[in-house]
């Protein structure tokens, strides 16, 4: 998450059930957090155990796909209201209803009577979502690869993960009461849900398959999109360490004077030669909104709150918008060639890419990262130092595996070799000066333990097997909710109330048919002698 935080602590494999705050100590954002985490992973884990995989509940079961053909139009799908989960998490497709406004005065009613396109009519709104309006879609009909597939059939799936949202993006997470020089307070956790089309040939699937076997064939493909990365971490004391003693402890290895919380995101995917890594020391949230984009001239409504948290010229910026960071699709950083004080303006290396910043309404804002071109140092895995440089690529470092990189100040990073890539995917490195060192796990001797992406987590489920128009397969699940009828009585009594009226039918045969033999007897007896 790209948010301002001191490090994170959530361990599952420490079983811990709950973060017990003690009095006369100091509170830190990582208790919270952790806490937050800790009471999520068991409410999902419990939900998955009991729903499985993914489902809904029975009679609220939300995303019932309907193929809508385009004719000279595009295609489209219908997305119906309901609950969903996916890997216990819950996702909610109902379409919120538009809000009424109160007309108060002759204008305003003239205004609605004659249609105003400034005043919205709860008419023109339909009644779900659709593949082209979904909230976190932002697909495009320019896009060739937005478009829905024209062979058939192809599989409608989900594609689910989370994502942090501040006050950049959500203005209203701001208490305007703080005032403007103060900075934004808690961010937030955003469940991400995108209905997503799938080719058929990508399932390698026989003609006339089954459902269960369409819903096998998908699981098999979304556990192949995992990525492989692994990372460690490390701070080693730099060469020119002697030319600043004073600065830090002489024997430090992290070099740096201030706590930091290093992020390493992946920006370009895939292999090893195609991927690249951005870092930032403040663990990505450093952002500057965006009040206008004239050119590469770029307005913004702060230059940051101090000299730590500005911009300057060099530094290298991502332009963001939601549909860009909903998208996961990367576009080159940009770097700062001019920065105008009065005017809250920057200049950029290049005119942003045009489908990024140009909507005021998915509030768009440029991101710092702090890592720059120039010479580096970086040591193999035998242990030989290498002289290089750092390589960027579209403006960030290409990957180089088998080595540990210098991020600054001591700080070192490592990729594991022969690994695949996620653009978006990230690790966390907590640098302190208390101990001149970086917190990474290690073995018993001592050396950093390779980890996987500490995110973004993605889930996948299938919705749907489009055959054509009028065609679709319903492959979603469903559960029934697990309360029943109260019983008159517990079963206790229950079982006792059975058990007596078992021993009373009992009695009642064994008493008639010691009546019949008796009678019986007494024939026998009154027959004459002959």
């Amino acid at each position: 998450m790209h948010a301002d935080i001191s490090r994170i602590t959530f361990r599952p494999d420490r079983h811990y059930s709950a973060v017990i705050a003690q009095q006369g100590r100091v509170q830190l954002d990582a208790d919270a957090n952790e806490q937050a985490a800790i009471q999520l992973a068991q409410a999902r884990s419990t939900a998955a155990d009991l729903i499985g995989q993914h489902g809904g509940p029975r009679g609220a079961t939300g995303f019932a796909l309907g193929f809508v053909g385009g004719g000279r139009e595009l295609d489209d799908l219908t997305i119906g209201g309901g609950r969903y989960y996916v890997d216990g998490i819950l996702l909610d497709a109902n379409r919120p209803l538009p809000g009424v406004p109160v007309v108060d005065d002759g204008h305003d009613a003239h205004s609605a009577e004659e249609g105003d396109s400034d005043t919205p009519a709860e008419a023109q709104q339909p009644a779900t979502w659709t593949y082209w309006d979904q909230p976190d879609g932002h697909r495009d009909p320019e896009r060739p690869g937005d478009r829905l597939p024209t062979e058939f059939p192809y599989l409608a799936c989900l594609k689910v993960w989370e994502r942090s949202v501040t006050a950049a993006e959500d203005p209203l997470l701001r208490e305007v009461a703080l005032g403007s020089a103060m900075p934004d307070t808690a961010a937030r956790l955003k469940v991400v849900w995108q209905v997503l089309p799938l080719a058929g040939s990508q399932l390698e699937l026989e003609d006339g398959a089954t459902k269960d076997q369409v819903r096998a064939a998908f699981a098999k493909w979304a556990a192949a999109q995992a990525p492989t990365a692994r990372m460690a971490a490390r701070s080693e004391r730099p060469e020119h360490a002697d030319e600043d003693p004073c600065l830090v402890r002489p024997d430090a290895r992290y070099r740096g004077q201030e706590n930091q919380m290093y992020r390493v995101e992946i920006h370009d995917g895939g292999a090893a030669k195609d991927a690249t890594f951005k870092w930032s020391r403040e663990n990505g949230s450093v952002t500057f909104p965006v009040d206008e984009l004239d050119g590469t001239w770029v307005e913004l409504a702060s230059l940051g709150s101090d000299a730590k948290l500005d911009l300057n010229v060099g530094d290298l910026v991502e332009f963001v918008d939601t549909a860009y960071t909903s998208r996961g699709e990367p576009l080159p950083l940009l770097r700062v060639e001019e920065v105008d004080l009065p005017g809250r303006r920057v200049r950029l290396s290049g005119e942003p890419d045009p489908s990024v910043g140009r909507r005021p309404g998915l509030h768009p804002f440029l991101r710092r990262w702090d890592h720059r071109s120039g010479a580096s140092r970086h040591t193999s895995g035998s242990g030989r130092t290498k002289q290089g440089a750092s390589k960027l690529r579209n403006g960030a470092i290409r990957i180089e595996e088998g080595g540990w990189l210098p991020l600054e100040d001591g700080v070192l990073v490592y990729f594991e070799q022969g690994r695949t890539y996620r653009s978006g995917d990230f690790w966390s490195v907590p640098a302190r000066t208390a101990t001149g060192s970086v917190e990474w796990p290690t073995d018993a001797a001592r050396r950093p333990l390779l980890q996987a992406p500490a995110g973004i987590q993605v889930h996948y489920a299938p919705l749907a097997w489009v055959l054509g128009e009028g065609s679709v397969a319903d492959l979603r699940m469903t559960f029934g909710p697990l309360a029943d009828v109260v019983p008159a009585a517990d079963e206790e009594a229950l079982a006792a109330e059975a058990s007596a009226e078992a021993e009373a039918a009992a009695a009642e045969t064994a008493a008639a048919a010691g009546s019949g033999t008796q009678t019986a007897g007494q024939d026998d007896e009154e027959q004459p002698e002959n």
